[in-house]
């Protein structure tokens, strides 16, 4: 069984008792989050697709860590006006342990 949840502009496709990283969501650690915005589900039963959500379907998940990606550096410069700029982003997820599929 898994399902595909939409998460912060995101599909992601999970499993029960399986560790995935969404886009940083406003929950403290050890909270359960509802996602209630599935767009497939995949059962024994078969398969059920969403127009563009899955009616009554919710992932329930347990927030395990909130940090922050790998640094990414840029650069940008102007050519022949002497202008160059370096900066660095590392960008926010939090970490979730889906713990149940609710179809």
């Amino acid at each position: 069984m898994y399902a595909v949840v939409h998460s912060g502009g995101k599909q992601v496709r999970v499993a029960p008792n399986e560790v995935v990283d969404v886009e940083k969501l406003d929950a403290p650690v050890g909270e359960q989050v509802t996602l209630d915005q599935v767009t497939m589900i995949r059962t024994d039963d078969g398969t059920r697709l969403g127009t563009p959500f899955v009616e009554g379907a919710k992932v329930v998940c347990k927030v395990l860590a909130q940090g922050q990606g790998e640094k990414i550096r840029g650069f940008t410069y102007k050519a022949k006006k002497n202008i160059r700029r370096r900066f660095g982003h590392r960008q926010p997820f939090t970490k979730l342990l889906v713990q149940e599929i609710q179809a």
